[in-house]
């Protein structure tokens, strides 16, 4: 039996190997080693919609693939849950997605090169 955190290693993994071909894999990357420092000094609505305002094609494709890994459609369904969460799931939302973008941002020092 896996764990939650195995589990999201495994699809984090699999998005990063396939955002590591594309031609926008620099900002990807760029934007899975700040996404954890972002929840953290922001907030987490705050930092999901700053990844999704950004404009930038490759913020929101990471955006939409952590919303995946933690089971959402997208970053948009994952910023609408946070906003109308509870204190006390919002709080556990928050350290969901940063175990998560965790995961990314290993990956993507692992797998994607500057």
């Amino acid at each position: 039996m896996r764990t939650r955190s195995q589990v999201w290693a495994q699809k984090a993994y699999e998005k990063v190997r396939e955002a590591a071909r594309g031609d926008d894999r620099g900002e990807y990357r760029d934007m899975a080693l700040k996404l954890p420092v972002l929840v953290r000094q922001a907030g987490l609505s705050q930092a999901l919609a700053f990844v999704d305002s950004r404009g930038k094609e490759a913020h929101k494709a990471l955006g939409n693939d952590l919303a995946q890994v933690l089971g959402y459609r997208d970053l948009r369904e994952l910023a609408e849950a946070a906003r109308e969460a509870e204190l006390l799931q919002y709080l556990r939302l928050t350290r969901e997605v940063l175990a998560a973008a965790e995961w990314f941002k290993r990956f993507a020092q692992a797998l994607i090169e500057e």
